[in-house]
């Protein structure tokens, strides 16, 4: 599946997809990412900027 455009704002593809590679790297390359796969990584790249921003180590 192409990946989706961001729909968090200052997030852009390049990110998401690098969190994606390393969230996922024991599912590639023998499964591509679905939407659903895609959509949580940029979820959990939101939270974890989120949460670096407020001072929690993630």
């Amino acid at each position: 599946m192409e990946q989706p455009a961001p729909f968090s704002p200052g997030v852009t593809k390049g990110m998401v997809r690098e969190h994606a590679y390393r969230l996922y790297r024991d599912k590639l390359p023998d499964h591509p990412l679905t939407l659903a796969d895609w959509v949580l990584a940029e979820k959990d790249l939101v939270n974890s900027m989120e949460a670096e921003e407020d001072g929690v180590a993630v």
